[in-house]
């Protein structure tokens, strides 16, 4: 049998091939720790939902592309709309690919919430703006992705609660869809719990609303993608509903009027 030490060490190097999870947060300014896969024992009581690893899913009808396979966490964050929150991860190689940030609001308890229905929404995305003359979809230096900002660096990406928000209890879903591989997309989904504060109104509508699974289809060309072939159109569209803005939009809209 092997000691416990040694089988931490195996579960590090199963898990090294791996491209990376979320393993810190930074929400409303205070730091978070995020789950240690390969040593739970030092990360019982986290925001993140507990993966059992961070191997890459290959399909978007895969039920562990919700949240990796993730449990409920026993601890939350606390926001309030308009605060910036960011994710970490440990590792992160290639640089094809989106990066897409979900909100799902439960509808009472975190114990009780597993994210299920269509009740998941955009907050953020981030895709591809190459020119298809220097820069390709396959381009690895001088990336024209977003995501290859995670590679090197603090591997941190920001977003913003909407403004306006309805206060509750809502999971946050960080996503990374890799493409470097043509025609065979990994995806690498993480969740925590916070808790959105304030005296908000703002709900998405069905029109920003999507399950998970259920989001995209294997077959979408936006997920197997023949990202080597230079003479496809070198442009991308972001899977999902539009990103929800909150009272945001509804401002710049009124202000540019």
């Amino acid at each position: 049998m092997l000691s416990p030490s040694v089988f931490s060490v195996a579960l590090f190097a199963a898990g090294a091939a791996a491209h990376g999870a979320v393993t810190s947060y930074t929400f409303a300014g205070k730091n978070y720790p995020g789950y240690q896969g390969f040593s739970p024992g030092n990360s019982k009581n986290v925001v993140q939902w507990q993966w059992p690893d961070y191997n890459p899913i290959t399909s978007c009808s895969a039920a562990k592309v919700r949240c990796n396979g993730g449990t409920s966490a026993t601890e939350s964050a606390t926001v309030a709309p308009g605060d910036k929150v960011s994710a970490t991860w440990g590792q992160w190689t290639h640089s094809q690919g989106p990066i897409l940030v979900w909100l799902y609001k439960c509808p009472g308890s975190f114990s009780s919430c597993d994210g299920s229905g269509a009740g998941w929404f955009k907050i953020d995305e981030a895709g591809f703006h190459g020119d298809g003359v220097k820069t390709f979809l396959d381009s690895e230096v001088n990336s024209g992705w977003d995501i290859a900002k995670l590679v090197g660096g603090n591997k941190q990406w920001t977003s913003t609660i909407p403004q306006g928000l309805a206060p509750g209890n809502y999971l946050i879903r960080h996503e990374l869809i890799a493409l470097h591989q043509a025609n065979a997309p990994q995806f690498y989904p993480e969740c925590a719990q916070v808790v959105v504060t304030g005296s908000g109104t703002a709900t998405p509508d069905a029109s920003y609303k999507a399950a998970i699974p259920g989001y995209c289809k294997d077959s979408d060309a936006n997920i197997k993608v023949p990202i080597n072939n230079h003479q496809l159109p070198q442009t991308y569209a972001i899977p999902g509903p539009p990103v929800f803005k909150g009272t945001g939009a509804k401002l710049v809209r009124e202000f540019t009027a």
